[in-house]
């Protein structure tokens, strides 16, 4: 049983350019991602991430949590939109799909989570690309956990904390 987030950043701690997190991605975290996310039982997100990002096609359900019930992936026949606080979410989607949940959201609802210790490892992808929107503190992310793994490919650095 895990809850992982994943989140990807420039070196700046740029979050998004260009509307979405594509443009601070690199191929290799888009490979990792991928590989990440086909071993999630149930992919959860935010509202705002739902509307931004690509998610017409999920390969497991997908829980949008939303103060609006007016479904933004209609397309996607996985799509489940909520609304609940990201802790209900969680211990709903467990019970639902499974234990293995994978937070894919932004950064806000993502520290909300930490905050609350409701992330057991946090992927973190850290791309070259700079002068995007949206910075974060990134590495007081890392500062949630008392362990972290770090690696690089390709001139992406990849973090792998957990508890």
């Amino acid at each position: 049983m895990s809850t992982a987030a994943s989140l990807v950043v420039g070196s700046d701690g740029s979050t998004s350019k260009g509307g979405t997190s594509q443009g601070v991605s690199s191929s290799a975290d888009r490979s990792i991602f991928l590989q990440r996310r086909a071993l999630a039982d149930v992919i959860i997100i935010g509202g705002n991430t739902a509307r931004t990002e690509p998610y017409a096609v999920t390969p497991v359900p997908l829980v949008v949590i939303s103060r609006s019930m007016t479904n933004p992936l209609v397309k996607n026949p996985k799509a489940h939109t909520w609304n609940t606080t990201p802790a209900d979410a969680i211990s709903r989607a467990r019970e639902g799909f499974g234990p293995n949940i994978l937070i894919e959201a932004g950064p806000s609802l993502i520290v909300e989570l930490l905050n609350d210790k409701l992330i057991d490892d946090l992927y973190l992808s850290v791309t070259p690309e700079i002068n995007g929107d949206n910075p974060i503190d990134w590495r007081a992310l890392l500062l949630f956990f008392p362990y972290s793994q770090k690696s690089e490919v390709e001139g992406t650095v990849f973090f792998h904390a957990h508890r």
